[in-house]
């Protein structure tokens, strides 16, 4: 999977860019860095398992 190349930053509302080179592969559960260009602040996510819907580990509602 390929991490997206950019994304927007929770602090500042900026731009946060990929680290790594964006051509690079990742695997489920790999770490993937970002810098944000306006405030400098650096996000390191996981990039999500195959069938994650981004709920974390909530239980299901009924």
């Amino acid at each position: 999977m390929r991490a997206p190349e950019t994304i927007i930053c929770v602090d500042c509302g900026g731009t946060c860019h990929l680290l790594p080179h964006p051509e690079t592969e990742f695997e489920p559960g790999d770490p993937v860095a970002y810098r944000c260009a306006d405030c400098m602040d650096r996000w390191d996510l996981v990039t999500p398992d195959e069938g994650d819907d981004g709920r974390g580990d909530e239980p299901p509602t009924i």
